[in-house]
């Protein structure tokens, strides 16, 4: 019998290989395809509709469970639609419960994972409700008192194999609904649970104020934490396989008023694509990226705000000038992402590795291109400083709101200018915009009120027309699905490295900026034109980013 899918695989060490692992979701599916030819099994290679009628007679967490769906019933037979025909105890179990006799029928696993979702995609939701329930009489006072739980039955209430389910099936829903972060906060009448999906906030239905004490705890549990520990900050990993693929999940809690705020963050490596086309730099921006990433040494520093994809722009960097010739070492907080042939290190303040006694040790190891996750002081600064003065190339990033930005903060951290001068050599500022659903893609006439929040020249490139969403079922009725990002690169010339020697200020540095360079708005407002993107998406990703080059 196939595993109850609201129970994760067995957490694994980076680099540890496993049978699940190796076999993919197509893999699985291509045998489970060929099994069922061989016993004349039905099999859906196209999207099938359910009847109502058959729906109602499986309960969401049961079908969840087993994975199958009812999809009709005919001649008081219940046809069932599985990811694996050939689980027969599933369908007995199904049969027992209905009553009823069942046939099996196969479907491809996208096709069976979509109409699960449409049918039974609020089980989370569900379940909570039905663990919800009235607490007993006194309880009520302990959903704000959270000392009255002693650490014996947070664990027990933690391990409670439905509670373990409601964790399990947040966690599912999260990861198919493309979700990067996952929040979990309590307030003083109602425990908060919202996904962040494309760069938004989207709350989902709250489980009971009163299992807030067990269903942090497991999640803490999993995370590897100290669950007697409620006063304190902590981080943690969850790894996990689903649907033969590797997930981590950093959790990250603090104590709030009313309890432990949690956040959780995905990092789904299959679902990552690490190259410049799919972050959306067009091709101009390509060519002077590959310029600077072939340069033997100096420093290339990508900027912008927390969350606006500068580290996967890095990793794209890395993965694209990756050479077994060349020696690449990288030193990030926390290591987010595993690249084959690459040797990563994951800081560890606790025990003496910072960034920069951690970029010291990494020049005596020979490296050829060093990434440094955050240049945060001014050691590290200095450190990366000299080393590209020493015939290294070094990636990092900066906490500023555009490229000129980062040459003041290099300064304010006690960086000499003239130093700086010599070795930086381009700066690659970025954030992140929501794109337009490809599916439900229209062009429309463009509204009064955006046309009074752009400029004159960019109402006149949009000809009156603008485009759109419509919203549709492939991106939940948003009118988005996925992000791109904007972006401003500016390489390093003569004039500007001049100016950058002599401590000039950044309105000083803004003027000797090059003709050809284009500000983020503007490669955002390219985007919106193309219909990648819309015009309230460029506004709001980048509109504080504009003040220095007006």
């Amino acid at each position: 019998m196939d595993r109850d899918p609201t129970q994760f695989d067995a957490a694994v060490e980076p680099g540890e290989e496993t049978l699940t692992a190796a076999r993919t979701l197509d893999e699985q599916a291509a045998a489970i395809r060929e099994r069922a030819r061989i016993l004349n099994l039905p099999w859906h290679e196209k999207p099938v509709e359910a009847e109502a009628d058959a729906i109602t007679l499986v309960e969401p967490e049961t079908a969840v469970r087993l994975r199958v769906v009812p999809i009709a019933v005919r001649a008081d037979k219940l046809v069932l639609a599985m990811f694996d025909p050939l689980d027969t105890e599933a369908a007995d179990e199904i049969s027992v419960r209905c009553e009823r006799e069942v046939e099996r029928e196969g479907m491809e696993p996208g096709i069976f994972a979509e109409l699960l979702r449409k049918h039974y995609g609020t089980t989370a939701s569900k379940m909570a409700d039905l663990l919800g329930g009235q607490t007993e009489d006194g309880d009520n006072d302990l959903e704000h008192n959270l000392d009255a739980f002693e650490t014996d039955d947070l664990h027990r209430m933690a391990e409670e194999p439905t509670l373990v389910n409601l964790v399990n099936l947040i966690l599912i829903e999260a990861i198919q609904s493309r979700t990067s972060d996952v929040h979990v906060e309590p307030f003083e009448q109602e425990l908060t649970v919202r996904y962040r999906i494309d760069g938004v906030l989207h709350t989902q239905p709250p489980p009971p104020k009163h299992l807030q004490p067990a269903l942090i705890g497991r999640i803490k549990i999993m995370a590897g934490m100290n669950i007697a520990e409620r006063y304190v900050p902590q981080d943690g990993k969850i790894s996990l396989r689903y649907e033969g693929r590797k997930i981590d999940i950093r959790v990250s809690t603090v104590p709030t008023l009313y309890g432990e705020s949690v956040v959780m963050r995905i990092l789904d490596k299959s679902q990552l694509r690490l190259d410049f086309d799919t972050l959306g730099l067009r091709p101009e921006l390509q060519a002077s990226m590959d310029r600077l990433l072939s340069k033997p040494h100096g420093i290339l520093l990508n900027t912008g705000p927390t969350g606006s994809g500068k580290t996967t722009t890095l990793y794209a960097s890395l993965t694209r000038i990756f050479d077994p010739s060349r020696k690449i070492i990288t030193i990030e907080d926390p290591v987010e992402y595993e690249l084959n042939g690459i040797n990563q290190i994951p800081v560890n303040a606790k025990r003496g590795l910072t960034f920069a006694s951690g970029l010291r040790s990494i020049l005596r190891q020979d490296p050829d291109i060093v990434l440094v996750g955050e240049i945060r002081d001014g050691e590290t600064a200095d450190i990366a400083i000299r080393s590209a003065l020493t015939g290294h190339l070094i990636l990092s990033t900066l906490h500023t709101n555009d490229a000129v930005s980062s040459i003041g903060r290099l300064v304010d951290m006690g960086a000499e200018p003239y130093l700086v001068a010599s070795v930086l050599e381009g700066l690659l500022a970025q954030r992140l915009g929501r794109r337009i659903c490809e599916h439900c893609r229209t062009r429309v006439p463009l509204s009064e009120d955006v046309a009074a929040r752009i400029r004159k020249e960019e109402r006149d490139a949009f000809e009156g027309h603008a485009w759109k969403g419509a919203g549709c079922d492939k991106c939940n009725g948003s009118g988005y699905r996925g992000r791109v990002g904007f972006f401003e690169l500016l390489s390093i010339h003569g004039e500007l490295r001049q100016a950058i020697a002599t401590g000039a200020a950044a309105a000083a540095l803004s003027s000797a900026l090059p003709k050809d360079f284009h500000t983020m708005r503007e490669d955002g407002m390219d985007r919106a034109r193309e219909g990648v993107t819309t015009i309230a998406e460029v506004l709001r990703a980048t509109q504080d980013a504009e003040e220095l080059y007006e």
